[in-house]
């Protein structure tokens, strides 16, 4: 019997190959002779570079860069077995975690961080970057992050503008002649997924501006200057990228990555499914098991367990998701392809408890499950 562990990480209590860790030793104790491939997934999100750096045996490497506002942090990316492929957080770099509350300020924080990083992997070799663009604490359109690549963003007395979504207002002309030459032939594909476009009220300023720190005046007047920044983008490429699905996405990063690294924004889990080759390595299995913190409603809107199953209902093979918690709506998932899931918690406890012991709560539904799959067997194979 060949199985397929792929699960997520189980949010603030085990990344998601500590996870598949569990779920394999509780599947052994009932199925010793098993073969399990265990794939550590994620949807783009937070985790996903340790995730795919763990799914292909790549490494982590520390970076010091310019924070959001402009101090020093440390920040981590990775790089996959093959040494041609990056992934990227933005979050790492430039972050509203980085920011304490009190300073949040979408009109001076910027992206130059995340430029960093992106330099940083072209330097040692990298001809692909996977970059997912959740948790930011900018609204820069990407320009800071371009400008760590060699872009020049200039006021109209042919000066370098204030980093940040104020300074944004004062720009007059881009001059790209510096920008990285190895991005010519770089593959960057972005883990994107909203769609919302640069402006307007659905735009980056007015949805994730006020999360930022943004008052309602803040927000009107960067609002404001991204618009005038798209302007200054189509005179400098021919085209505007206001309305590219996804544009809004980071304070505009998903426009500027666009824009400066012809960027490719698709939905996370796609990307991950892509790069670990998830379709070729069900062939044969009998079984998929997934899995991550809380299946809710949103389960079924791009989340990892429910692109697993996409998968594994395209060859036509069951999956069980296990949870640290069933929400409500989570029966919405058996309509997107996963046949059962099973919660971790079976007695009352705290979440501190549950968090603390969650590899052995894991590790134990697994069994429960491979256990009933058993029973399943004295009527026949899978």
């Amino acid at each position: 019997m060949k199985i397929v562990v792929a699960p997520d990480s189980f949010k603030g209590s085990v990344t998601a190959l500590q996870a598949a860790n569990a779920i394999e030793q509780g599947l052994r104790r009932v199925f010793p002779d098993a073969e399990i491939d265990k794939i550590p997934m994620a949807d783009g999100g937070e985790g996903t570079v340790q995730s795919l750096v763990d799914a292909t045996g790549g490494h982590i490497q520390t970076q010091r860069v310019s924070g959001p506002l402009g101090n020093e942090v440390d920040a981590e990316f990775g790089i996959l077995a093959n040494g041609e492929t990056a992934v990227i957080e933005m979050a790492a770099a430039s972050g509203l975690t980085l920011v304490p509350s009190d300073k949040r300020n979408p009109l001076h924080t910027t992206s130059y961080g995340t430029g960093q990083l992106i330099y940083t992997a072209l330097q040692a070799g990298c001809s692909r970057l996977i970059i997912g663009i959740g948790g930011s604490a900018t609204n820069d359109g990407g320009a800071g992050m371009a400008e760590a690549l060699g872009v020049q963003f200039l006021n109209t007395d042919g000066k370098p503008i204030e980093r940040g979504g104020g300074g944004l207002g004062e720009l007059s002309s881009i001059d790209i002649a510096g920008l990285h030459a190895k991005i010519a032939d770089t593959e960057t594909v972005v883990a994107c997924d909203v769609n919302n476009p640069l402006t307007g009220h659905e735009g980056a300023s007015h949805v994730y501006g006020p999360q930022k720190g943004a008052t309602p005046d803040m927000v009107k007047k960067l609002d404001a200057h991204l618009k005038h920044y798209n302007k200054v983008l189509t005179q400098t490429f021919g085209q505007s990228f206001n309305d590219i699905p996804g544009a809004g996405a980071a304070g505009g990063l998903g426009a500027g990555l666009v824009a400066f690294l012809n960027a490719d924004l698709k939905l996370g889990i796609d990307i991950m499914i892509d790069t670990v080759k998830l379709k070729d390595r069900m062939k044969g299995a009998s079984l998929v098991i997934t899995g991550e913190g809380q299946l809710d409603f949103q389960t079924a809107f791009g989340k990892t367990p429910v692109g697993v199953a996409k998968v594994a209902k395209a060859g036509n093979i069951p999956v069980i998701a296990i949870a640290g918690g069933i929400g409500e709506g989570a029966e919405s998932v058996y309509d997107a392809g996963i046949d059962a899931m099973l919660g971790i918690v079976q007695a009352p406890m705290s979440l501190e408890n549950a968090v603390e012991d969650a590899p052995q709560l894991i590790s134990d539904t697994a069994e429960q499950a491979a256990r009933l799959i058993a029973i399943g067997n004295l009527y026949g194979e899978i």
